[in-house]
């Protein structure tokens, strides 16, 4: 009898549909690291670009010129950038289109506003679902490899009259290997949708007080002459 227990060899013995469950749980890990990699710097960024948009807009710089600057660059506004262009062309074509309340300009351009930030935050949001399905599904799958190699291991001691421990132990033990690579699969997916989650609410906390601080200034230049 073979009794090498090594793990390649478990893996190369296992039955077909635990390496099934094993094969689909590591393709899972891979796009998992992938998304995780991707939405990490993409948080950066939009942290980044939050923190030095932030700056400019409460250094007195004036809302036409800061629109200007931004609207000038060689690259694609992102962020909190794509919320006050939108606010402020909406207000701009509001204010020159004559014969408008105020209070419809300022509406007008919060409503823009809040549909650049929807979208900007399902931007970010997108991947987050995926690894909370990783999550959360991947050591059920493991378990289901798990459970049906231990199924067969024992089916196949029908046949014998004397059960051993070492004819039952690398049956069980390729079976375990899928719960295995399922908590691999899992655990970092999980920190990471935890972790991502809480920087973008955050994120979204920043977007949201910013529209309603760029409202108010709105509101007064509104109703300046």
């Amino acid at each position: 009898m073979n009794t090498d227990l090594s793990i390649f060899h478990l893996i190369k013995e296992a039955s077909f549909v635990v390496q099934f469950v094993m094969v689909l749980l590591l393709i899972a890990s891979l796009a998992s690291w992938t998304f995780i990699f991707s939405k990490r710097k993409e948080l950066n960024q939009a942290i980044g670009i939050t923190d030095e948009f932030e700056e400019q807009f409460w250094s007195g710089v004036a809302l036409a010129d800061l629109y200007r600057k931004l609207a000038a660059k060689d690259f694609e506004p992102e962020g909190i950038e794509k919320i006050f262009l939108a606010g402020y062309k909406e207000f701009s074509r509001m204010r020159q289109t004559g014969n408008v309340e105020p209070a419809v300009q300022v509406e007008s351009a919060q409503r823009v506003m809040r549909i650049e930030l929807s979208r900007e935050l399902d931007r970010l949001d997108e991947h987050l679902a995926f690894l909370a399905t990783v999550g959360s599904t991947s050591p059920y799958v493991g378990l289901f490899g798990t459970v049906w190699g231990i199924m067969n291991s024992f089916m196949s001691l029908g046949s014998v009259k004397q059960a051993t421990l070492a004819q039952v132990a690398p049956g069980i033990a390729e079976a375990l290997i899928a719960t295995a690579i399922g908590l691999f699969a899992a655990i970092p997916a999980v920190v990471a949708y935890n972790r991502f989650s809480t920087r973008l609410d955050r994120l979204t906390g920043r977007y949201e007080l910013f529209v309603e601080e760029f409202v108010v200034l709105l509101q007064r230049q509104a109703h300046s002459k």
